[in-house]
């Protein structure tokens, strides 16, 4: 088990990158670590390898005290994993010989069978031979999520894991990648952008905001009833709607068109998005979105109705 306990970090004293950060985490369980750039996503990350000494706090895996280069020589835990957003990978030789690096060479065959089941995970098995200085950047983090499984870390720590990926890849490869670590009862850490890998992925989310935490829970229930503007907008495009004189955030999919009601608006826009079209509409001359299932003309007058239960 993973525990955080009040650390705080910072590159010059007089400005915090982290500050009391406090979160823990179960083997296998799987958390996400949500923000905006420069936020500490990555540096949180880096604390938890061990590449970093905190200013305040402590940090255990089970009962090992996770510490930084001023206590080991080689920085890093042995029994975890970080795959950071520059992969670190050896140009010259092969996607399989990258992945087999670690693997036991007294043991050829198992190293061999490892080796072509992590191929697969990462959805590269036509690539085994292929020098990795030759592949694109989204393949070369494929490679460096792989290598990173090979011996079976008891934590995976991912920062930006899929940002190079290819949309067509990057569902399938999400999908495969985290049925692999539960199946392994690996625990995982994703530093991310992507609102997806923490709604259809994680078992818990933190949001961090100004170096510090600024939600934490059930991903569901984060996005379900946020307490925080930016934390809604995270996820989606987020209304800020005066309803019986309290702010409420509201989804474009929780605002209705209706035959008739108190609330009218005037279409501005529409933007297509595959599967619906997401309407700008002025509202007491605020601009806010709805999701509808076609275009709607321009400069119409619309009446609108909240659920607020969704």
């Amino acid at each position: 088990m993973l525990q955080v306990n009040n650390i705080s970090f910072s590159y010059d004293k007089e400005k915090p990158t982290l500050n009391n950060i406090t979160l823990s985490l179960k083997p296998g369980e799987h958390l996400s670590v949500m923000g905006e750039s420069g936020c500490g996503k990555s540096t949180l990350l880096k604390v938890i390898y061990g590449l970093l000494d905190v200013n305040e706090g402590t940090l255990f895996w089970n009962d090992h005290q996770i510490l930084g280069p001023e206590y080991h020589l080689v920085p890093g835990m042995e029994f975890f994993k970080y795959v950071p957003q520059n992969f670190d990978l050896m140009p010259f030789t092969t996607v399989a010989e990258n992945i087999s690096k670690f693997l036991s060479r007294f043991f050829p065959e198992e190293a061999k069978q490892r080796t072509q089941e992590l191929l697969e995970v990462i959805e590269m098995e036509e690539f085994a031979n292929v020098k990795v200085k030759t592949l694109s950047g989204g393949q070369q983090q494929r490679v460096a999520i792989a290598r990173a499984l090979a011996k079976e870390p008891e934590l995976l720590l991912l920062d930006e894991p899929f940002s190079q990926i290819d949309n067509f890849k990057k569902n399938s490869l999400r999908r495969k990648l985290f049925q692999y670590l539960k199946e392994k009862n690996i625990a995982c850490i994703v530093a991310t952008h992507d609102g997806s890998d923490a709604l259809s992925f994680s078992d818990q989310l933190i949001v961090i905001k100004d170096h510090a935490v600024l939600a934490q829970g059930k991903p569901s229930e984060l996005y379900q009833f946020p307490k925080h503007k930016y934390v809604a907008a995270l996820f989606d495009d987020v209304n800020e709607i005066e309803i019986d004189g309290e702010l409420k955030l509201l989804y474009p999919h929780q605002i209705l068109i209706t035959d008739k009601s108190e609330r009218k608006g005037i279409v501005k826009n529409n933007y297509f998005k595959g599967g619906y079209w997401l309407i700008e509409v002025t509202l007491e001359e605020k601009p806010i979105f709805l999701s509808n299932s076609m275009a709607i003309e321009m400069n119409s007058e619309i009446h609108l109705e909240f659920n607020l239960s969704e």
